[in-house]
């Protein structure tokens, strides 16, 4: 994940944070099926569709299929701002953020050999919440969690 991120703005770093986890959100609720393949091509659209705009020309650049286009308007609404309300970022910062999820999905499905959800699973290992976030919302909830068992950890450098 980190080759993914490096180079970020703190803005990008956020913005892909946010992609990522709306698309496990996505990708959990098994409305429409979302898979690596899907993720690459609504990204590779929406980001031709930024870059487009960000050239001053008005043109939605559309998914080849049916589940990636279904994804980009879930999407979009995200990115965008609802009601009125103006872009969460720039095009430029949209651009860059999708460009790497495009290329993160494409590689991860060839180097983590996990057929067609690599990319996803991935991500959905990342959005897990932590022992120590679990720890802590429960002591705001006055509810007893189990303590993480040694060795069990993940440490990063």
């Amino acid at each position: 994940m980190l080759p993914m991120i490096a180079g970020l703005s703190e803005r990008q770093y956020q913005l892909f944070f946010l992609v990522q986890g709306t698309l496990h959100q996505l990708a959990l609720t098994g409305d429409s099926p979302v898979d690596d393949d899907v993720i690459r091509e609504t990204a590779q659209a929406l980001a031709d569709t930024y870059e487009t705009a960000s050239k001053g020309i008005i043109y939605e650049h559309r998914p080849a299929s049916l589940h990636a286009e279904r994804l980009s308007r879930e999407l979009k609404p995200l990115l965008e701002g609802q009601e009125g309300q103006r872009p969460v970022a720039s095009e430029r910062d949209l651009v860059e953020v999708l460009r790497r999820v495009e290329r993160a999905a494409d590689k991860a499905r060839a180097a983590l050999e996990g057929g067609n959800r690599a990319y996803l699973d991935l991500v959905g290992r990342l959005m897990q919440p932590t022992p120590e976030s679990d720890a802590t919302e429960a002591a705001g909830t006055g509810v007893d969690t189990p303590k993480p068992t040694p060795g069990s950890s993940v440490i990063i450098p």
